[in-house]
């Protein structure tokens, strides 16, 4: 592996059963297409409402869109729960147990060539306070299903893996 310089990241390069390859650059991961690996947190509070996260003004891919509450790349080397644990607290600045939900491979269609990711998603109940990053995380709150779906049907812009698993796993909530 090349050795790392400053402030690059790197992620493990997966084949279709999701076993590491190589690794790579981010950038290199979007400029080749290359498969690597995503994890999700769905936050829920008790009441049952899912969090969902307004993305950053800043962030270079779907500023400003609804997305999970917690998201992020698998750096080279990490776990999907360590990489879960670490964008936890990157983003929310917590640090709450997590249960595995869900394991897919997801081509983004986003891409004319289609970008292929595993996407390791977790769940945690968790009501907050939040301190959350505001490079990364405009504002994050909780709603019911049907407003979530309310939003969707109004066309709201929501990052593309979180329509996913909504319309996978929560389409008849």
């Amino acid at each position: 592996m090349p050795q790392p310089m400053k402030n690059i990241e790197y992620l493990d390069v997966v084949d279709e059963s999701d076993q590491v390859i190589s690794q790579a650059a981010y950038t290199d991961i979007y400029r080749k297409l290359l498969t690597h690996r995503i994890v999700h947190i769905l936050i829920f509070n008790d009441k049952g409402e899912m969090a969902i996260q307004k993305r950053s003004k800043y962030k270079s891919f779907m500023p400003n869109a609804w997305s999970t509450a917690v998201g992020g790349h698998v750096r080279s080397g990490e776990t999907y729960e360590q990489a879960a644990l670490r964008e936890f607290r990157e983003e929310l600045g917590l640090e709450v147990p997590i249960q595995f939900l869900y394991k897919d491979f997801y081509e983004d269609k986003a891409y004319e060539a289609g970008l292929k990711k595993f996407l390791y998603t977790f769940k945690a109940v968790c009501n907050g306070p939040f301190a959350l990053d505001q490079k990364e995380v405009e504002s994050i709150d909780y709603f019911k299903f049907d407003k979530i779906k309310e939003m969707m049907t109004r066309r709201e812009k929501f990052h593309p893996e979180l329509l996913f698993l909504l319309k996978k796993y929560y389409n008849n909530e």
